[in-house]
């Protein structure tokens, strides 16, 4: 037995012997319930919940109209195409291949689930199950449709969970003892999200809490994720990427 299998030996025994962290499990589980919350709130409103008051409120400030030049801009434009064919295939396929590249299949699998749970199966479930309106033109009061084409359904905003997974899991291919690339990544983490909720909101595609829930929902998904494959991404983070050390291995087979 080689050196380096009996490190990899002792990494993979350790990483099994770490008990997953159940407020992990817990705050994914209580955001995964708000998500639901507050669908039933939408459907028994019949697409007028509770935060209704507050999501004209913010439509009224963060609204563009046909004839604003900002919301074809850079950054919104960004965010707007971070949730659609761009940013899919950057989570669906760019990210598991690289991993697999590198050598963490784990990690992959682990990302790819994140898509499946919450942009897949969270958010269009939730879609078809309350179906809300989207915000509706009113020329008289100064308010607009959708800018960019939408299909049916305001709830959740399927930007924000697609967001939401995809930040928290990039965070969790991170070590811990990686502190300062983990905090660099989760003040990134908190732009990407707000940004996400102005874009959507800017280009009336969304209600606002259409897309607050729709974070909470990638989150939730996320961290569900995150717990469920705790033992194998800690294998994965003590893994050597395989061809940076071929040199390493042909000298040890060579003695």
């Amino acid at each position: 037995m080689t050196a380096g299998t009996d490190q990899r030996q002792k990494v993979q025994s350790a990483a099994f012997r770490v008990p997953r962290p159940r407020k992990m499990l817990w705050w994914s589980l209580g955001l995964l319930a708000a998500f639901v919350v507050m669908g039933v709130f939408v459907m028994i409103g019949r697409g007028v919940p509770f935060t209704q008051p507050l999501d004209d409120w913010w439509r009224t400030i963060v609204g563009a109209s046909p004839d604003s030049a900002l919301y074809r801009t850079a950054v919104p434009m960004f965010f707007q195409n971070l949730g659609e064919g761009p940013g899919t295939l950057v989570s669906v396929v760019v990210i598991p291949a690289v991993l697999v590249i590198v050598g963490r299949w784990r990690s992959a699998l682990f990302f790819l689930s994140i898509t499946l749970v919450g942009p897949g199966l969270f958010s269009q479930v939730m879609k078809n199950l309350v179906n809300r309106p989207r915000p509706a033109a009113d020329p008289e009061h100064g308010l607009f449709g959708p800018l960019f084409l939408v299909d049916h359904g305001s709830f959740p905003s399927g930007h924000s969970v697609s967001a939401g997974a995809l930040v928290f899991g990039i965070a969790a291919l991170i070590p811990a003892s990686r502190r300062l690339l983990r905090t660099a990544w989760w003040v990134i983490a908190a732009v990407l999200m707000v940004g996400m909720v102005w874009q959507r909101t800017l280009v009336n595609a969304h209600w606002l809490s259409d897309t607050v829930f729709g974070l909470a929902a990638g989150v939730a998904a996320a961290l569900l994720m995150w717990w469920v494959f705790w033992p194998l991404l800690r294998q994965d983070y003590g893994r050597p990427v395989w061809f940076l050390h071929l040199g390493h291995r042909a000298r040890l087979t060579a003695v």
